[in-house]
Formats: C-alpha cells, structure tokens, sequence
C-alpha cells in the first residue's frame, strides 16, 4: 500500500528541488507531488525529479483539466510514465472559477460532469479504448504506434461530497488539500465509499492522499503566520470556505470575512483560530511535525504528504517525518 509522500515545489531553484527530491527518495518515501501553479510547468519539473530519484512515485498534485486538452493531458503523462519507468501518478483537479475563466479562458459549468467527462476521455487514451463520446470534450484520438502504461493511476482533487464520490467511483486515488483529519473520516472516507460501491469496487488498493502543511521550527508563532498568510487565498475560494465551513471552523471563516470587508487583512488573517491551523497541519518540533503526519494516517489518509510552510524548516521536516516510514 502507499505511504507517506511529500509536495516539492520548485519554488526559486528546480536544482535545489531536484537535491531534495533525491534526499526524500534516499529516505523511503513513497511519493512527490508537485502542484500546478503560475510557475514552471508541472510536467517537466517532474521530468526533473525523475532523473533525480529511482523509487518514488512522482505526481501532479494536482494539475487543472482546463490547462491542457484531454489528448495533450494523456499523451504528457505517458511519456512522463516512460521517462520514469512507470512511476506516473496523474492527478487531475477542477481548479477555480477565478483561475480557469482568467488563466485558460474556460469554464466551470458542471465541475462533476466535467470532471467525468475529462477524465473518461484520458483513461480511454491510456488504455487504448475509443474514447466515450460526451458534450465538454469530443475527441477521436488513439495512440498510433505507441501504448502507453494502461495501469497509469489517475487521481482526481476533490473537496465536496458529489466530487467525492467521482473519485471513488472513477480514480484510483483522491487528492485532498486543507481538509482537517476530521473531515477526512466523517466525510472524505464514507464518500468515497459510496463511490466505490457504486463502481462495484472496494476501498481496496484506492489511495486517499491528503496534503500535511508542515514546519519544524522553534518559533511555532512565526511559522503560524506564515501559514496564515497562505491561507487568505484559500479563505476567499468558495470550493474551500464550503468545506472548511462542514469542517467545524464555520466562526473562522466569519471572523476572516468580517475583516476583510473591512478592508483589514490582518484582522482576516486572525480570525483564522490556533485551533484550524493546528488541526491542518504540524508545526513547531519534530514531536509536533510527526504528530501531525499521524493524525492524518490515523484519519484514513493512505499517503499523508507534508509540504513546507515558509519560515519552517522543511528539509528538517522531511527528516523527522522519515521516522514514521
């Protein structure tokens, strides 16, 4: 079964990046994700990683369908399967209505049926079967002379009940960020089920991955605002206020919206609670960064993986994290 993983950005150096995709491969984990945001192209700072490592699984964690066509999606990852003899984990999110209308000049319309309908498409294309005809993206395509990996995992992002549900029943694996280890097993587990039912499958072999933010630091306030900061955008995304609301942190999400109609960012910030941070993530020392990771796993989480908070030590992080593999 998976275990534990890490997100590796490239942040201001891909060779730094690539030092420390080696240091978390030499240590045991399982996997390394990297995210797909207004910076390097995900595939190929994985293309990266994969000369830098030989055991770990290497995914997008997660990239948005509006980014590439369905036939571009699949054909990246196979190829990126092949680079890295086969240790592809493609991981395929809705992303935003902000993001896709102003980056990609798309659409969310129907994100559960979309999200069907793209990832249908791709996994016809890896396994070499027609793709299925449907209304958001038509394609005939087939591989000619070539096949790839028709076992590629495909992972799909999902926050709500109904993309829950998609994922158990479609994907081999969910992706899960900022969803509190709570939520995870009152929500995200008995959804997925239902979608694993619903596909005729168990639990079995799906794998249930859930972003750990993590910072060994002895300055646990510094590295709580830091996280705070990285929140204000996540706070004001209606996909994540939705969830963070069914999580229980109903009061921080209005204390956050009181002092941004304001015009105070850092009152906003300070409403989000010590006690929302803390359930999201492992910071302070490395008792407290593993504790983290394990209420995760002790959650339901198949792969926790730990990402860094700025103003932490990640790579000390990594090391203590490697206790738990």
């Amino acid at each position: 079964m998976p275990g534990i993983g890490a997100f590796i950005s490239p942040g201001r150096s891909l060779e730094d990046a690539a030092e420390r995709a080696r240091k978390v491969d030499g240590l045991g984990y399982d996997s390394i994700f990297t995210t797909h945001i207004a910076g390097r192209d995900p595939f190929t700072v994985l293309t990266e990683f994969a000369h830098a490592t030989g055991n770990v699984k290497l995914g997008t964690g997660v990239t948005p369908i509006f980014a590439r066509t369905p036939v571009a999606m699949a054909q990246v990852a196979a190829t990126l399967d092949e680079v890295s003899n086969g240790r592809m984990v493609l991981g395929l999110g809705i992303s935003h209505k902000v993001t896709v209308e102003n980056w990609y000049a798309g659409e969310i319309s129907k994100p559960v049926s979309q999200m069907r309908a793209y990832a249908g498409v791709v996994r016809a294309i890896l396994t070499g079967e027609a793709p299925p005809e449907n209304e958001f993206f038509p394609t005939h395509f087939r591989f000619m002379g070539y096949s790839a990996r028709p076992g590629l995992p495909i992972y799909v992002a999902a926050l709500s009940p109904k993309m829950l549900q998609l994922a158990g029943e479609i994907a081999d694996g969910v992706m899960l960020w900022l969803c509190c280890p709570d939520y995870i097993r009152d929500v995200v587990i008995p959804e997925v089920a239902k979608g694993r039912e619903k596909a005729g499958k168990t639990m079995e072999d799906f794998d249930v991955v859930a972003a750990v933010p993590s910072a060994l630091t002895d300055d646990r306030d510094a590295a709580l605002g830091s996280f705070r900061q990285e929140l204000v955008t996540y706070a004001s995304l209606p996909f994540y206020r939705a969830m963070l609301e069914s999580s229980g942190f109903a009061d921080d999400i209005a204390a956050f919206d009181a002092g941004m109609a304001a015009g105070d960012v850092e009152k906003a910030k300070a409403g989000l609670s010590d006690r929302m941070l803390d359930s999201l993530a492992g910071i302070g020392d490395a008792d407290q960064v593993r504790a983290g990771v394990q209420r995760y796993l002790d959650a339901g989480a198949i792969s926790p993986c730990i990402g860094g908070i700025p103003r932490g030590n990640f790579d000390g992080a990594i090391d203590a994290v490697a206790e738990l593999i």
